[in-house]
């Protein structure tokens, strides 16, 4: 529309008992009219220069990244959330990007220039449309008439004429948009089979006619009443996501947590295979450049003997060549001469051998062996993450041991502690059992050592004798026990003792059961961690953690494989 439309007005018919001096239009009031138009569009304008890119909405508290666009500091936080764990971030606006998430920086500036644009729009009104008659001062507008093209304020509201040809909406720059394109006439209905809004001469004789209309007031209720369901329902989809994403962050630290245990974890099982592949290539290229070693001793030997049957062979030549009888049947150990046959024996055995198997060292066994270790050392690490929660049980425990309140500590006591005398409770030995059975799964426990120089630490049937000394862990076939004396260590079985060639360092050992593999495993809490022994059996019977402890105390310890880890 032009500026002179604002500008002009109609005749007296639009405002009744006015001067009509005050009702016809004036250079003046064109001029002002004009004016307000132009003010009106430049507020327009810097309207949509303030407007955040993501809500669209004015700014709050602007922010502006390194390109120099400007965003709301919620919506752009918002935006670089959703790029996080995506390799970088970018703007909205020109996307631009970077590596690091974008540092914040208020615009105080823009943010001064918003206040003071949302100042003057409330000043102005919030339509920003004045009162078409009132020349001498802007004052804003309440209401447009479509019929007589004019904005009001209060005071020219109450003396417009209400005919009901005279329509009122709320103050507007673009009335011929409220208005019917062919006829030019009000748009008054709403046809709902074209949905699009009509005249009265569309409905009555134009391409409308005989289909179904509605008033726009009636219309507008429905499409208003249709828009806050979907309104509802978005506000329930955004409920959800919310709780979705909050879900979904809430995992996210958790498995971040989960990874770092996880690849310190890694980062150690894999140093401790390089260490045990290392040791194992060792042993091997040991084992083969021994046989070479052998075969050379055996060369040695064999040329040793080869001079002495020498000697051998030069005396008898010279005892067959004495003419003196006497001399010759005085010769002492001549039996010894001629003795060889036993010796020959061994050497073609030997001989044979080294010809045979190059020394006897079986190479595929010993990859074999030691690759099944370390097959082993992988499940302790990967697939054991958390300790049993091991509580001894009194009930078992002998009257001379003394159990902490915690029940994770035993230790030996000059004491009677006087329980009573049940079947479970051992009479000969100072042992006690855990109060909890496995037969199933794999596990571990821990013990600290440190306090105590004659221990047994294992794992033993239930049906375990409870007197005398086949009691005792490992002196029978229903347990197996890691024993301590005078620092010399023990693997112990049905009596067997298996002597370990090193001692324990860390004063800390750890117990690893593999139930279904029917694996009793024991390691020194070194750094790095060392294997002691590993019985290997199959399980009849549920498997309870048993102590003994002769001398001192024994505590059973916390921890798990991460922590361990992050120690070391």
């Amino acid at each position: 529309m032009s500026p002179s439309s604002y500008g002009s007005s109609p005749a007296s018919p639009c405002v009744g008992g006015s001067d009509p001096s005050q009702l016809h239009s004036s250079p003046e009031s064109e001029t002002f009219s004009f004016i307000s138009l132009l003010s009106a569009m430049a507020s327009a304008d810097l309207r949509a220069e303030l407007e955040c890119s993501i809500c669209l909405n004015i700014y709050t508290d602007p922010i502006m990244l390194r390109c120099g666009h400007n965003f709301c500091r919620v919506c752009i936080d918002r935006v670089l959330d959703t790029q996080e764990g995506s390799g970088g971030y970018s703007c909205p606006e020109c996307r631009e990007k970077s590596q690091d998430r974008p540092a914040l920086q208020r615009n105080i500036t823009l943010r001064n220039i918003v206040e003071n644009f949302l100042s003057s729009q409330s000043d102005q009104g919030e339509s920003g449309v004045f009162c078409t008659h009132c020349v001498d001062s802007p004052v804003p507008a309440v209401r447009s008439c479509l019929l007589c093209e004019v904005s009001l304020c209060d005071k020219h509201l109450r003396v417009h004429k209400k005919t009901p040809e005279h329509i009122l909406c709320d103050p507007t720059f673009s009335m011929e948009s409220r208005k019917c394109s062919v006829h030019k006439k009000i748009l008054e209905y709403y046809c709902t089979e074209d949905y699009t809004c009509i005249c009265v001469s569309c409905s009555l004789a134009g391409e409308h006619r005989g289909h179904q209309v509605e008033m726009l007031n009636e219309a507008s209720g429905k499409k208003k009443e249709t828009l806050r369901n979907v309104l509802q329902k978005l506000l329930t989809k955004i409920e959800e996501t919310d709780e979705r994403v909050q879900s979904l962050q809430e995992h996210r630290r958790k498995v971040e947590e989960e990874a770092a245990g996880d690849t310190e974890r890694v980062t150690v099982l894999f140093r401790d295979l390089r260490r045990c592949l290392e040791d194992l290539e060792k042993r091997v290229l040991r084992e083969i450049s021994g046989r070479a070693e052998r075969i050379s001793s055996s060369i040695r030997d064999l040329e040793i003997k080869k001079e002495e049957l020498s000697r051998k062979l030069r005396h008898i030549e010279e005892l067959c060549n004495m003419t003196d009888p006497l001399t010759v049947l005085q010769e002492s150990d001549t039996g010894d001469l001629c003795d060889t046959e036993d010796g020959d024996n061994e050497d073609r055995e030997r001989h044979e051998k080294l010809l045979h198997d190059g020394g006897g060292l079986d190479v595929a066994g010993v990859l074999h062996t030691g690759l099944s270790y370390i097959i082993t050392e992988v499940n302790v690490y990967l697939y054991i993450q958390n300790p049993a929660d091991i509580l001894l049980d009194v009930n078992t425990a002998h009257n001379y041991l003394h159990i902490s309140d915690d029940r994770k500590t035993v230790s030996r006591s000059d004491i009677n502690q006087n329980r009573p005398k049940t079947p479970e409770r051992f009479l000969g030995c100072a042992q006690v059992f855990s109060s909890q059975s496995f037969s199933s799964g794999r596990h571990y426990w821990e013990v600290d050592v440190g306090v105590s120089d004659r221990w047994t630490v294992g794992m033993c049937y239930p049906s375990i004798d409870r007197r005398g000394v086949p009691s005792l862990i490992g002196c029978n076939n229903k347990s197996w026990g890691l024993y301590s004396h005078d620092n010399q260590y023990s693997a112990i079985h049905d009596s067997n003792k298996i002597r370990l060639p090193a001692n324990i360092s860390s004063n800390r050992v750890r117990i690893y059961l593999d139930y279904e593999a029917g694996r009793i495993s024991f390691y020194d809490l070194c750094d790095p961690i060392r294997h002691l022994h590993t019985f290997t059996t199959t399980f009849s019977e549920p498997i309870y953690a048993g102590l003994y402890v002769y001398k001192g105390c024994i505590k059973i310890c916390g921890g798990d494989l991460r922590t361990l880890a992050r120690n070391k």
